[in-house]
């Protein structure tokens, strides 16, 4: 099975900029959307052979996921079932008979770190909801996670080590999820693969000159990590500051 995740900052802008093109090619069997950008009223987007799934925010022109299934799931739910953390359209859990799949954006820290203290509420809330899933079946989730968990993880570790997506307290939250038994699939087959990224600044040539953050991800629960089989960052995949990501796996 081949699950893609891409933060597209702005469905319909990313269209304009290749979306579609590389949707048919890529040819996923899941393929995950974050940062949408859009309300219901708003979208337009033939994909025949597959299901398509949105959790909107209720700001307007703000946040929210999408995902695209050829395997209609068992189930679909949207949010963790918790109204504080529900607002932003942020994940959708689509369960199918061996497995969870986990659409999430999770929200940035913002400039100043303005809203750290709420990011931690919402990794305690979203950690607690993926061991709740974890005991029921294995777990993938997928998305921009908003922070890079270790130095290789980033082009400038020492400057930033103070600035949103590189403190220690959201990268120690990170940490607490794959203590849980939870697997960082891309560093599981390149623990020592440096200039990985999938964000990129839009500012100075930051991606021409290769200085990014890898910020995106596919988790998995730790009882799957022999089905882990090829894991493909599309960096030259423009369209967005993010790239699409690629999981190859057995379930």
């Amino acid at each position: 099975m081949k699950i893609v995740s891409w933060n597209v900052n702005g469905f319909r802008a990313c269209l304009g900029k290749g979306l579609a093109n590389y949707f048919d090619k890529v040819d996923a069997d899941i393929f995950c959307v974050q940062e949408i950008k859009l309300q219901e009223d708003r979208l337009s987007f033939d994909s025949p052979g597959y299901f398509q799934y949105w959790n909107y925010a209720l700001k307007k022109g703000y946040s929210g996921t999408g995902v695209f299934s050829k395997l209609k799931p068992l189930r679909v739910t949207y949010g963790l079932g918790l109204d504080r953390h529900d607002q932003e359209g942020r994940v959708i859990t689509l369960e199918y008979k061996d497995f969870y799949l986990v659409n999430v954006y999770t929200p940035n820290s913002q400039r100043g770190l303005a809203r750290l203290d709420y990011r931690m509420e919402w990794e305690d809330a979203f950690r607690h909801y993926l061991i709740s899933l974890d005991k029921e079946k294995p777990v993938i989730f997928c998305g921009d996670l908003n922070v890079a968990h270790q130095e290789i993880d980033l082009k400038n570790p020492k400057t930033n080590k103070k600035n949103a997506g590189f403190t220690e307290e959201e990268r120690g939250k990170m940490t607490e999820i794959l203590n849980t038994g939870f697997i960082d699939t891309f560093r599981y087959l390149y623990p020592e693969q440096e200039g990985a990224y999938t964000w990129w600044s839009y500012m100075n040539n930051a991606r021409e000159r290769n200085i990014g953050w890898r910020i995106d991800y596919f988790i998995a629960s730790e009882r799957l990590k022999a089905k882990i089989k090829d894991f493909e960052i599309h960096s030259d995949v423009l369209g967005s500051d993010h790239c699409p990501i690629a999981l190859e796996i057995e379930v």
